[in-house]
């Protein structure tokens, strides 16, 4: 195993005393950069850049690379989750993130809140 060059981030998860407050940058930072463009226009789009482990992992260190920061944290994006559990997700140019199967989720969210208001007035 490497030796860290810099366990600042982690000495203050810890914390344990650093010398001065770690910086760390999300990968939304990032995405002015030139290289994080290029390594998304090479995925495609979003959602690939998204599931292709290596480009993640890529867009992850560029800002790293770039300044002197302490951490990164993963690149990845919440929509990721309803994406997994088969919702459909797809991108429309203009107007951002759409779902293809919402309508049955639609469906079952109004019968849980019918049932959670006829619980609360029953109360």
């Amino acid at each position: 195993m490497t030796e860290l060059k810099n366990d600042r981030f982690l000495r203050a998860l810890l914390r344990e005393p650093v010398d001065v407050t770690p910086v760390w940058m999300m990968r939304q930072a990032g995405r002015y950069l030139p290289e994080y463009r290029a390594t998304r226009s090479q995925a495609g789009d979003f959602l690939s850049l998204c599931k292709n482990k290596e480009l993640a992992c890529e867009v992850t260190i560029q800002p790293l690379e770039r300044y002197e920061l302490d951490a990164a944290i993963l690149f990845s994006d919440i929509l990721t989750i309803p994406d997994a559990m088969g919702l459909g997700l797809y991108f429309e140019t203009g107007e951002g993130p759409k779902f293809k199967r919402l309508s049955a989720q639609k469906r079952m969210w109004r019968r849980c809140r019918y049932r959670i208001r006829r619980r609360i007035w029953t109360m």
